[in-house]
């Protein structure tokens, strides 16, 4: 159903607002310095339950919502989800705000490749390009951190790298199963499942050397799962108001908020390698949304998938 001009720009505002709380939530995880990844994915993903349920009971939606005929569905989807998670944060605990965050750029690129090996889609030429050039640029913000061997490498922040891309693929897979289950369940009970399971799932990281977090850093925690569930919730509004292949490209403008937050809030200065490969896999992954739309226009909507899902 064709949109209005005033509420395809709500559905924007929805959807810029979606992109900073999302970053609100991963700078006060990385605030939390000394937490493990396993108990960063937790405290995202039960006290984003809150903001959820209080959203679903608004709507009157809180029965219906936790409905489903296919609870293995969503488990598949939750451990590949959480999975993407703790690599995501672990990453972010060792790679510069900006870097980690540019670096999820690659799940876009990452969904063409699982859609056509297991989708059955077809890919052509085009999306194949914006695939390998998309590649190019992460292989150029990643490069000075690969250089093993050279001298001044941190190789933790090496191993940030490989983890980022770890969490890329895992989001990706994670899509994929997501674009089955929009077939037969309502983004609610989605989000809904994937906060429960992901909660579930992250307690198996409890004997792997879990904190006790200073007063501060719980107060970040809690505060990050609670911006998380708003701006899952802000994501849904955003794709209630607007196409969601007019929203996704706005995804993208957490570029520029990261290396804001990155600079004026962790000091990080970014190098010409976030920026030239960052631009480049964000041209990568808008032509590839771009794909989507115009090979979309003669059948429904369909999902665009970005970084955030």
């Amino acid at each position: 159903m064709p949109h209005s001009a005033n509420s395809t720009l709500t559905g924007i505002a929805f959807k810029v607002a979606s992109v900073i709380v999302f970053l609100a939530m991963a700078a006060l995880l990385k605030a939390a310095e000394g937490v493990p990844a396993g108990e960063l994915a937790f405290f995202r993903s039960f006290f984003a339950i809150i903001p959820v349920v209080v959203f679903l009971a608004w709507r009157g939606e809180l029965v219906s919502g936790v409905k489903t005929k296919y609870p293995m569905r969503h488990l598949a989807r939750g451990l590949a989800g959480t999975g993407g998670m703790m690599f995501g944060f672990y990453a972010l605990t060792k790679l510069p705000f900006a870097e980690a965050t540019t670096l999820n750029y690659a799940t876009p690129l990452i969904i063409v490749v699982l859609s056509a090996l297991f989708l059955d889609e077809v890919v052509r030429l085009y999306r194949w390009s914006a695939v390998i050039l998309g590649l190019v640029g992460v292989i150029i913000i990643s490069w000075p951190r690969l250089t093993l061997l050279s001298s001044g490498v941190d190789q933790g922040a090496a191993i940030g790298v490989g983890s980022a891309m770890l969490a890329c693929l895992f989001a990706a897979i994670a899509m994929v199963q997501v674009r089955k289950l929009v077939h037969t369940e309502k983004s609610a009970t989605i989000v809904f499942y994937f906060s429960i399971a992901s909660s579930v799932i992250s307690l198996a990281t409890l004997p792997f050397g879990w904190v006790v977090p200073s007063p501060t850093a719980l107060l970040y925690l809690v505060t990050a799962g609670v911006c998380g569930g708003i701006a899952q919730i802000l994501l849904t509004e955003s794709y209630r108001h607007a196409d969601m292949s007019v929203v996704a490209p706005f995804e993208y403008t957490s570029l520029i908020f990261s290396i804001g937050i990155g600079y004026f809030v962790f000091s990080d200065t970014p190098t010409w390698h976030v920026l030239v490969g960052g631009l480049i896999v964000v041209g990568s992954a808008l032509f590839v949304i771009y794909r989507e739309r115009q090979l979309g226009k003669a059948q429904p909507e369909k999902e665009v998938a970005t970084p955030q899902g």
